[in-house]
């Protein structure tokens, strides 16, 4: 277990700390605001695409590159540099997001089998960079203190709330326009290829320079850490006695380099880490796809999907702030465990409600999805890296989110399911 003293020393060493939790908000939006667009412009790619299932294809598309990539890179995450591995994640998002829109003016927005065979192709690209980026930033996140990681997480949220606002005030402004649908896309890519863009520019010049950041990073260099060697370059630490912090914080060379190995990690989080898994197969098997195909006509008619996918958006990112109060965190390991099951009544009032519901209903449980989903999400990732030295608290974050997207990866199979017995599902 690491020592804790550095916790209670001088407060200037944790200088910078709420800039620190925007930009790791910025960077989290970033992570996932170029997936998050491709699912809320999903009633376009609907419109020109009516035969081929866009929602779940292309999810079901991204998850086997996501999972692939952060297993490989979990195993070698001990010897990876940190710092590149992140910058060629949010460098790919901004190269796909872009040829997105080059994709679509090359085709006019026309169907057919080549462009949606290139549009999966970008989002296979997708999957990898969101596994590069997120377990990277995860990882190294798990190795500072638990608001940053909180910010992250929430910066995730808050990709999809914006991208959610900004599709239905794009559909209100183009909804009589002709071709209104592919205007709005295009503007939603454009908008995700500038942020995608952004990212890489605070990562690479921002991030690395915040005090509070380069404090968690000698420490994490000073317990044996090879993972943030390059970062540390890049804000201008290079000899090994700037590593030094304080007597406190000096180790000698035996104990320096024992840590944890990853099974040993794992055993000792395997309820996190399952606890995560479950958490994204309920919340993937009903969100998007049951949203957009299986729930029926209603008086919202197309606006009732976008309302739905708006609502679980705004009610996951309440969730992943919700942990910040004191009263709020979960932090009993079997009370975690209880409310992650207690979610998967969800599913069959989904099923009833879908089918013998009205909207009001409807609306009143994706909010309890999302919110629960932010939630116990931020609750297990800020609270199982706790008391471990930096380099098992980054080995640990990148396994907690093979979890994850290992969950992610399973709801959305189990989606499919509820297309069985449903007339022309195939």
């Amino acid at each position: 277990m690491a020592d804790r003293s550095y916790e209670n020393q001088a407060p200037q060493k944790l200088q910078g700390k709420y800039q620190a939790m925007v930009v790791c908000c910025i960077l989290g939006i970033g992570s996932l605001v170029s997936w998050n667009s491709m699912l809320t412009i999903a009633d376009y790619y609907y419109q020109v695409f009516p035969d081929y299932h866009p929602s779940r294809v292309l999810t079901l598309v991204y998850q086997p590159f996501a999972l692939g990539t952060i297993i490989i890179l979990s195993y070698h995450e001990s010897i990876i540099n940190t710092r590149k591995r992140i910058l060629i994640g949010y460098i790919i998002f901004t190269i796909s997001t872009l040829l997105l829109i080059v994709l679509d003016l090359a085709t006019k927005g026309r169907g057919g089998i080549g462009p949606y065979i290139g549009l999966c192709a970008l989002v296979a690209s997708f999957g990898l960079a969101d596994a590069t980026v997120q377990g990277g930033m995860v990882g190294d996140l798990s190795l500072m203190c638990p608001e940053l990681i909180q910010s992250f997480m929430a910066g995730l949220a808050v990709s999809g709330a914006l991208t959610s606002a900004l599709r239905l005030i794009t559909k209100a402004a183009f909804e009589k326009s002709n071709d209104g649908l592919r205007k709005g896309a295009m503007i939603f890519l454009a908008i995700s290829t500038f942020i995608e863009f952004l990212c890489v520019m605070i990562y690479a010049y921002v991030f690395p320079k915040l005090p509070i950041v380069k404090y968690y990073r000698r420490k994490a260099a000073s317990e044996g850490s090879k993972t943030v060697s390059a970062d540390l370059a890049a804000a201008g630490i290079q000899n090994q006695s700037d590593l030094l912090l304080d007597s406190s914080m000096q180790t000698d060379d035996d104990s320096k380099n024992q840590r944890l190995s990853n099974k040993e990690l794992l055993i000792q989080n395997i309820d996190y880490a399952l606890n995560l898994f479950l958490i994204y197969v309920c919340t993937l098997s009903i969100f998007p796809g049951f949203l957009y195909e299986n729930t029926g006509k209603h008086g919202l008619g197309d606006w009732y999907a976008l309302v739905l996918v708006a609502m679980y958006n705004c009610w996951d990112l309440v969730g992943r702030y919700t942990p910040l109060v004191k009263w709020f965190k979960i932090e009993n390991r079997k009370v975690i465990t209880i409310a992650v099951l207690s979610r998967y009544f969800l599913i069959p009032a989904f099923y009833f409600t879908a089918k013998y519901g009205d909207q009001g209903w409807m609306i009143m449980l994706i909010s309890v999805l999302g919110l629960t989903n932010g939630h116990l999400t931020v609750c297990i990732l800020t609270t199982a890296p706790k008391g471990y030295k930096g380099p098992e608290q980054n080995a640990l974050g990148n396994l907690l989110v093979v979890f994850l997207l290992g969950g992610i990866f399973a709801g959305v199979a189990l989606d499919w399911l509820w297309l069985i017995g449903k007339k022309n599902a195939f």
